[in-house]
Parts: C-alpha cells; sequence; structure tokens
C-alpha cells in the first residue's frame, strides 16, 4: 500500500459522512498517473502555491489601492484569511481540509489588479465579458504553465467558480469556502477601514455589535463559531438565522461607508482609467503580447479575451509601471 493510498483509508476513517473523499474525485480534465505519496486535492493545492498567478497576488489590491502602510491587507493575505477561516470550519465539521485548502488557495487567482475597479473596467471594454471567478477558471485551466494549465480536479475548479454568493459549489468543502470568503473580507476590509480612519468600532450599528461583538477578534469568532454550530452533523453548510441576518446587515453597513465611500474609493476612477487604457493599446498592439499569449491567438482564442487575460493578470505595480513605459515621456538623458 502507498502512502497515498494510506491517506486515503485515513479520509474514510475519520472524515464526515458528508465530506468529499480524496478517492471519490470526478478527477481531471487529463487523466494522470496518480502520486504515491499526496491523494489528488493535496497534489491539487502544491500546484495553486507554486503557480505564478498565486505570487501576483501579493501586489494586487484588496480594498485599498496602493496603501502606503505596510499592514493593509492585498489579496494575497486575504486569500490565506479565506484558507484559514475555512481550514478551521472544516477541521471543525470533519471536511476534507486540504480540498477546502485548495479552492480558497486558487478563489482569487483570475482576480484583476486594482481590486474590482479593474475588474469593472474590464468588464465594461470587453465584449466577452470579465468576472473574476469564471477567469480564476480559465486561469487555472488554460493560461498558466504556458498553456497547459494545471490540469486541477473538478472538485477545485467547481470550488473557485462558485465562491461567490451568488454560487452554488457542488460540495460542503466549496460551500465552506464560500462562507468563508464573505466573513473574511467583512472582518479585515473593517479592520482596513478602522485602520485608514474611515471607521471607528463605534460606528457599527448596537444591534449588530450586540449579536457579533464589539471587536475584530469577537465578530470573527462568533461568525465562524456559528456557522460551525449550525452546519455540524448536517449535509449543508449555513449560519443561524440570528447570526446570518447580523452579518448581512454588517455587509450592507460595510457598502455604505467603505466600499462606496468617496474618500476609501477616490482613486478609483484613475485606475479604471488605466486599465481600460492599457486593453485598448494591446487590442492594437498585439505584437507587444508575450509569447504565451501570442500562443493562445495562434490557437483561435478571441483577441479581445486574450488581452484581458494579460491585462487581467497584471499586478497594480507592473499594470502602472506598463502604463508609465507606453505613455509617459521619459526624460532626456545626459
Amino acid at each position: 500500500m502507498t502512502i497515498r493510498e494510506s491517506l486515503e483509508l485515513r479520509e474514510k476513517e475519520i472524515l464526515s459522512p458528508y465530506a468529499m473523499f480524496s478517492v471519490d474525485s470526478k478527477g481531471r480534465v487529463r487523466p494522470e498517473n496518480q502520486d504515491d505519496i499526496r491523494p489528488v486535492f493535496q497534489r491539487d493545492r502544491d500546484r495553486i502555491i507554486h503557480c505564478k498567478a498565486f505570487r501576483r497576488l501579493k501586489d494586487k489590491t484588496q480594498v485599498f489601492l496602493t496603501p502606503e502602510g505596510d499592514h493593509y491587507r492585498t489579496r494575497l493575505t486575504h486569500t490565506l484569511e479565506v484558507s484559514q477561516n475555512a481550514r478551521t470550519i472544516a477541521k471543525a465539521l470533519r471536511l476534507n481540509e486540504e480540498l477546502v485548502e485548495a479552492i480558497a488557495l486558487g478563489h482569487d487567482l483570475g482576480h484583476t489588479p486594482f481590486g474590482h475597479a479593474g475588474e469593472r473596467a474590464l468588464n465594461r471594454v470587453c465584449p466577452y465579458g470579465f468576472e473574476h471567478s469564471s477567469q480564476s477558471v480559465r486561469t487555472v485551466d488554460k493560461l498558466e504553465k504556458n498553456g497547459n494549465g494545471l490540469n486541477l480536479t473538478y472538485e477545485v475548479r467547481d470550488g473557485i467558480l462558485n465562491h461567490q454568493t451568488i454560487g452554488k459549489p457542488h460540495t460542503l468543502e466549496g460551500k465552506v469556502v464560500r462562507l468563508s470568503d464573505k466573513i473574511a473580507y467583512i472582518h479585515h476590509d473593517m479592520d482596513d477601514a478602522v485602520r485608514a480612519g474611515i471607521l471607528k468600532e463605534s460606528d457599527v450599528p448596537k444591534d449588530i455589535r450586540e449579536i457579533l461583538g464589539d471587536t475584530p477578534n469577537k465578530r470573527l469568532s462568533c461568525l465562524i463559531h456559528d456557522v460551525i454550530v449550525t452546519s455540524m452533523d448536517r449535509n449543508d453548510i449555513r449560519m443561524s438565522d440570528t447570526v446570518g441576518d447580523a452579518m448581512k446587515r454588517l455587509r450592507q453597513f460595510m457598502f455604505d461607508r467603505v466600499y462606496q465611500n468617496p474618500e476609501a474609493k477616490s482613486e478609483e476612477g484613475k485606475a479604471e482609467m488605466l486599465m481600460e487604457t492599457l486593453y485598448q493599446h494591446f487590442l492594437k498592439n498585439l505584437d507587444d503580447l508575450p509569447d504565451e499569449h501570442l500562443k493562445l491567438l495562434s490557437e483561435g482564442e478571441p483577441r479581445e479575451k486574450v488581452v484581458c487575460d494579460y491585462v487581467g493578470a497584471m499586478s497594480d505595480r507592473f499594470a502602472i509601471a506598463t502604463y508609465e513605459e507606453i505613455y509617459i515621456p521619459k526624460s532626456w538623458p545626459c
């Protein structure tokens, strides 16, 4: 018996009957020989961690564009917090922690620079539209490894595609990540907003604080604990009505006070203009695209989609540098 087979057997002994077992995976688009050490979802997690798109997350905006402080969240730290929340819930419910971790680490791989401002810009100018969940799947299916993709399992790809509120994941592990994503961004975006001086803890409506807690730690603990207790021994992942309603009201509070705050979003118009300008430039100058994107064009991929692949994958810093290289005059050297 290989190490992998012994680990798969242990899953059957330890995990909940509602969990997704590695041996029951629907498999990959391209069949592969099994690893002798790692079950399939562990392999997927490792592939995501080692891919280029994952490394770029460290320099992509979460909410605050190019903040001067070192302690504001980036898309990478958001991803790690989602993963940690999801693993805590999955372990308590005896679900497949490696599947949860793979989905969580991969869920935002297709996100644009400049957060949702970049996403809005590309969705507006591209005739095919642009949506980061679908782009995350396209990233792992097609864009990584020079067009070969990561060849992830069906369950990980399904969880990535369906990680937003409107999604309907086919596994409980995917449902854990979908809820953990929302918990994470509400928690850390409020923490960052307080750090930025946009909010005070006392601004949160009293009735919400009385249910969820009046500090960041208390709120996060309450939300995660409620998911675990409410979902225990059930074939579903959900919150209690009381806590779930309080979180919805807290999320709306965040939209009103932070996500649509003119001060916090004052630079987003510039970011959208920059993204649209880069899109139009590369659409007119396809030869300026890197070789791996020219390869996609030669394979018949629509040019608008390929340009979105390139511009949408940029980090904030690289997008700004590319714009400056193309449009900002350089001083004549002495």
